[in-house]
């Protein structure tokens, strides 16, 4: 239970971390507060309104992970390095796919919604 505890407020630590050190972090938790709301609106059963907040909280997961990549690249050289900033890329890469992905979801079910599927 104690190990459960020390791992949830290391959680929240990092959380707390990354909403104050990226911005790209505050952006994508009000596009969740957001999602909430009107994926009830937009999701045309319970199950599509879940997939709908999901896809948004994975955009806010890979961004969690590219921030550690960026935090981690940062504290290994302040100097330009070749490799580093393509690690820094791929990372970049993985949030645009992800946000692609949630941008997908949400508009298959806009059409699902408006009776266009």
């Amino acid at each position: 239970m104690l190990r459960l505890w020390r791992a949830t407020i290391n959680s929240r630590n990092g959380l707390a971390f990354a909403v104050h050190s990226e911005q790209a972090v505050r952006e994508e938790l009000v596009a969740l507060l957001l999602a909430l709301p009107l994926a009830w609106l937009v999701g045309t059963t319970a199950m599509r309104t879940v997939e709908l907040v999901c896809a948004v909280a994975l955009v806010l997961v890979v961004e969690l992970l590219n921030t550690a990549i960026e935090k981690l690249a940062d504290r290994l050289t302040t100097e330009h390095d070749l490799q580093i900033g393509r690690v820094k890329d791929l990372g970049s890469a993985a949030v645009g796919v992800a946000l692609l992905m949630s941008g997908a979801f949400w508009l298959f079910a806009l059409a699902e919604r408006v009776g266009l599927l």
